[in-house]
């Protein structure tokens, strides 16, 4: 079911792929001469199950040592996802869990969706700013576009008073680093990107149609009324499960490359779960 995401992220069948993926990535330290009394060194499976850990449920590095029994301090977590973060891990990971959905699923292109979501950020810190929809508290934003089925394919970051316009171009610009932009025909977005400025970054991505609902007229009656979501339901399906990560909901980071690492690493264990889904679904083992 679509709403098992969150809870199959911890499952041991995707926590094994989601490391047997990350295992080759990780760099390989020099092996130093060992002495009488040296500490050993945390197994980065460890260290990983408790990134894991802090992402799915929210809680602090401290938090994730406790529930690993105390084998890895909180210092070292940090500092082995640091390593990683310098190495590229997650960004790699990232971008072979989506080629590998593509080559084993296929992604269906022609009509994509890119939209923005705000999260809290309660410590601050670079990459944040005061939200328009949380009466000015610190959050951040990530900016994603899908597929036309909500397959996130590529993501930017910035801080929650940042308007999405402001992050369409960079978020075409992940995706055309994985050479995704000549494969879109149509562009949904929401009423906040209809300018003319979004269609000419479009323009330039070689994205010629791009469907919008128009900004309201001036004057028109104000208050809610039905906005119908159109293939835009998709994306919006695919923030919720995001969403559902704790370290997403409400980021205590404060470092945007960090937030980035997380993002990275719910997408990878969303595609994960879709990529054994299909395989479960295919399998014709009785």
């Amino acid at each position: 079911m679509e709403v098992s995401y969150i809870m199959r992220a911890l499952d041991p069948e995707v926590v094994d792929a989601v490391w047997a993926a990350v295992k080759p990535r990780i760099p390989v330290r020099a092996q130093s001469p060992s002495t009488r009394g040296h500490r050993p060194r945390i197994p980065d499976r460890v260290c990983f199950w408790g990134m894991l850990i802090r992402l799915v449920t929210g809680c602090s590095w401290v938090t994730a040592e406790r529930l690993l029994g105390n084998r890895v301090s909180d210092t070292t977590m940090r500092a082995r996802r640091d390593e990683w973060i310098e190495a590229g891990v997650f960004e790699d990971l990232e971008a072979e869990a989506v080629e590998a959905y593509d080559r084993i699923v296929g992604l269906d292109l022609a009509e994509a969706c890119v939209d923005g979501l705000v999260h809290k950020a309660p410590c601050g810190g670079e990459g944040t700013g005061k939200s328009p929809v949380d009466r000015g508290k610190l959050g951040f934003k990530w900016s994603l576009l899908t597929d036309r089925r909500g397959i996130p394919v590529a993501a930017a970051l910035g801080g929650a008073n940042r308007h999405d316009l402001t992050l369409l171009e960079p978020t075409l610009d992940a995706a055309g680093r994985r050479g995704l932009l000549d494969d879109i025909e149509t562009l949904h977005l929401d009423r906040g990107y209809d300018s003319a400025a979004a269609r000419r970054l479009c323009a330039d991505a070689g994205i010629a149609d791009v469907a919008c609902p128009q900004r309201r007229a001036p004057g028109a009656a104000s208050g809610p009324r039905p906005v119908p979501l159109g293939r835009r339901w998709s994306i919006e399906r695919t923030n919720s499960w995001l969403s559902n990560f704790g370290q997403l909901r409400r980021n205590t980071d404060r470092r945007p490359h960090h937030r980035r690492a997380q993002l990275a690493l719910a997408i990878v264990c969303i595609l994960t779960v879709k990529l054994i889904n299909h395989r479960n679904r295919w399998n014709s083992t009785p």
